[in-house]
């Protein structure tokens, strides 16, 4: 299982992921690190040669810990993963074809989807697209898939999963929100035989204020642990919320 931590934003809070943070990180203990590249807000559509560079300094500061890490194509605004696809493809080819020979690189590729989108019509063909991309330059690293609602539509993927191996789907949660309901919708999809991986969990509300919500995150934390569930952090930066 994996534990860590995830950067903020790399186009607002880059230094938090240079190869002195991540060391750090791994230092504490962490054996994971998910580079958040947005792509709206000023992220890769906006500056997209910039951002790879952040995500490659980041990925070979990782590797160099002996840590996974995770590129993140950091859906937001954008809610539905369809409307970059090109982009998306061209990119995930690009960092698939670099680190092939990686074993520790992830691939998640698309954060959040979220507004108008479901998973039949949007995600999933998304999500099938990207998957035969990064298979024809890497056959077996591990690809985490979201879900409509911020990625916590498991259940509709556990009905209808993506045709594949080494495939994964990410689930997020924020603490002071989201509780029992949630992580019966995790067992429900355990149940099923979908593997789950907690891209991005927080200690407070979805919003990101309130809290911080420490024992409702330790009811998370336990849970997670006891299910040998991975997660990363949101986020380290120093962004002035909770």
């Amino acid at each position: 299982s994996l534990r860590g931590m995830s950067s903020h934003g790399l186009q607002w809070y880059g230094q938090f992921a240079s190869a002195k943070a991540i060391a750090a990180t791994a230092e504490y203990g962490a054996n994971v690190f998910r580079a958040a590249m947005y792509t709206g807000e000023g992220g890769f559509l906006s500056q997209p040669e910039a951002m790879k560079a952040k995500v490659i300094s980041a990925v070979d500061g990782a590797v160099q810990n002996d840590m996974y890490v995770i590129i993140d194509w950091h859906t937001l605004s954008d809610g539905n993963p369809m409307s970059h696809g090109n982009e998306a493809e061209a990119f995930f080819t690009e960092m698939a074809r670099r680190y092939k020979d990686v074993p520790n690189v992830i691939y998640e590729i698309c954060n959040e989807p979220n507004g108008n989108v479901s998973w039949a019509g949007d995600v999933k063909p998304y999500a099938q697209r990207l998957v035969r991309a990064i298979r024809a330059q890497s056959p077996r690293a591990v690809i985490l898939i979201g879900s409509p609602t911020w990625s916590q539509d498991v259940h509709l993927c556990a009905a209808d999963p993506v045709e594949g191996t080494n495939l994964m789907y990410t689930l997020q949660f924020y603490a002071g929100t989201h509780g029992k309901e949630l992580r019966d919708r995790i067992d429900g999809a355990l149940a099923k035989g979908l593997p789950i991986f907690v891209s991005e969990w927080g200690t407070s509300r979805a919003d990101g204020s309130g809290g911080v919500f420490l024992e409702q995150s330790k009811v998370w934390l336990d849970f997670l642990d006891q299910r040998g569930i991975s997660w990363c952090n949101w986020s380290l930066c120093d962004k002035g919320e909770s």
